[in-house]
């Protein structure tokens, strides 16, 4: 197994930096954090002083470079990159990937890259909030665009199945426009609900229970970050908003004229059924031949129909497809 070295040590990259030497790879990181080096050294990790220090390792020992910072500091990372390591393989987290792909084709085009999104998560951030089993039983992104270097496809999605995760191969730009609705557009919404709830003072937090805690739970993240992620995918963000403001119009509509909300709730509690019927859906084995010269079409079809890569073996993925998706395609 290759060594892993992340650059960035927040939540998500700490959790890789452990998960990864929970499955036996040798690991170290950076970050610009004090703080969160000086935890990350007592938890008995190695933690380097600056990065190109961390790259220089790198470099020596052929590592996967794991790209974890947020997206503001990316272009900074990848220049170091290319001085300190630029025949590493490398991979990211960063939770946009359109955005990830321009910038390495603008600032690092030589470098044997494939781009990563695991969606897991949670609203504390920094190494302090960081896990060994936070991949465990989650979709992790790895894109497979049609310039997608497959043997940095392979690299990616090893260390993804070696985290806990299984594999969601897809571009980077449908990529973009799924999370837009279903991470990016629920911080947004958040957001709103969160402020409705506190300003107009004490009572309604009083009264707050279970639909307004679990509703507001992502707001807690700090905004920084959150601002970051969303504005990084501004244009697949947009039509996700445009798409809710629409439907809270004619919630709003159809409550002041006929003093109902039934078209609005049906079609949620539709979309909540298609959640809970695709993730408890029976599961079709296919196999991907990863020689094949329509490797990044057949891998794009899995995660189009909702599947998953779930092992790697010399020439093949083994990947999953819910019946569910099969049977309504037919």
């Amino acid at each position: 197994m290759l060594p892993v070295c992340v650059i960035g040590l927040g939540l998500i990259g700490g959790s890789v930096l452990r998960a990864a030497r929970a499955a036996g790879r040798d690991v170290w990181g950076y970050t610009e954090s004090g703080q969160d080096a000086a935890v990350a050294r007592a938890d008995g990790f190695l933690v380097e002083s600056d990065v190109d220090a961390a790259l220089t390792l790198a470099a020596q020992r052929d590592a996967l470079v794991v790209i974890a910072v947020p997206l503001p500091s990316l272009a900074s990372v990848l220049r170091r990159i290319v001085v300190m390591a630029p025949n590493c393989p490398v991979t990211d987290v960063i939770s946009v990937k359109g955005p990830v792909l321009d910038a390495v084709e603008r600032l690092a085009p030589s470098l044997t890259f494939a781009g990563g999104h695991p969606m897991a998560g949670r609203s504390e951030s920094g190494w302090a909030a960081g896990s060994a089993e936070l991949f465990h039983g989650a979709a992790w992104v790895v894109t497979a665009d049609e310039k997608t270097d497959l043997a940095a496809w392979r690299i990616a999605a090893e260390l993804a199945l070696d985290c806990g995760a299984h594999v969601v191969p897809t571009t980077a730009y449908e990529h973009d426009d799924a999370v837009a609705r279903i991470s990016h557009l629920p911080h947004v919404l958040a957001a709103v609900l969160a402020a409705v709830g506190a300003d107009v003072g004490p009572l309604p937090l009083a009264l707050a229970a279970g639909s307004f805690r679990d509703g507001t739970r992502v707001a807690g993240s700090r905004p920084e970050l959150v601002r970051a992620m969303c504005e990084g995918n501004a244009p697949a963000l947009l039509p996700a908003l445009d798409d809710a403001l629409g439907r809270l119009g004619a919630a709003r509509g159809a409550l002041a004229s006929t003093g109902s909300l039934k078209a609005t709730l049906d079609a949620g509690h539709r979309g909540r059924l298609a959640l809970i019927g695709q993730q408890q859906s029976e599961w079709l084995a296919v196999t991907v031949d990863l020689t094949a010269p329509d490797v990044h079409d057949a891998l794009q079809s899995v995660g189009a129909q909702g599947g998953r890569v779930v092992r790697l073996a010399e020439n093949t993925a083994l990947a999953e497809i819910p019946r569910s998706r099969v049977d309504n395609d037919l």
